[in-house]
């Protein structure tokens, strides 16, 4: 198994990266989070899962150990293959996605991360007795990010769209009011 790889990046496409380990070009699917991270040229440290499928070995790299912690959660999910875990990563945050599975309603995630009812449904049903999270970690209300979206939404923005600024504004933004505001501002650039 193939779980860390450390080298330069050859270059970035769409959805992964090729990543030279002593001279070997290993490709390498992450996040688009991951990929405006990475530069060609430089030096990386991926934590990866390598999938093993009848005609291929894909890998999933992450730049830490808390999303593919995660990642590997999300593969326990069944009907959660590799690629729906990492676009479901791919739209949220690991810590909201927390959130949303411990507080049980899959209205939250179905909302703030675009995926569907049922599998949303399905994630919270075989996560939630899994994670275990403090109260600390429980603060912060999933609400006003749905609310957010849902008003980004009225305004003729995509869920997407929305999702992606929302994650762009400083935690310490945290009245739903002052989201949007913000959420605007990064979307009029």
């Amino acid at each position: 198994m193939i779980s860390h790889l450390k080298g330069a990046i050859i270059q970035t496409f769409d959805s992964y990266t090729i990543l030279d380990v002593a001279g070997v070009g290993y490709k390498v699917f992450v996040t688009g989070e991951t990929l405006g991270k990475l530069k060609n040229g430089s030096e990386v440290s991926l934590w990866t899962h390598l999938v093993v499928k009848d005609d291929a070995l894909d890998l999933y790299g992450f730049l830490d150990r808390e999303n593919h912690d995660f990642f590997i959660l999300l593969l326990t999910v069944s009907g959660v293959g590799p690629k729906s875990a990492l676009a479901i990563l791919n739209l949220v945050a690991v810590s909201t996605l927390r959130k949303a599975i411990s507080k049980g309603d899959p209205s939250y995630l179905s909302k703030i991360s675009g995926i569907g009812t049922k599998k949303a449904e399905k994630i919270v049903l075989e996560l939630k007795d899994r994670l275990h999270l403090s109260k600390e970690e429980m603060k912060g209300e999933l609400q006003d990010d749905a609310d957010s979206i849902g008003a980004l939404e009225a305004l003729g923005y995509s869920g997407k769209e929305a999702r992606d600024a929302l994650k762009k504004i400083a935690p310490e933004i945290s009245k739903t009011s002052d989201r949007i505001k913000a959420a605007l501002k990064i979307l009029g650039k």
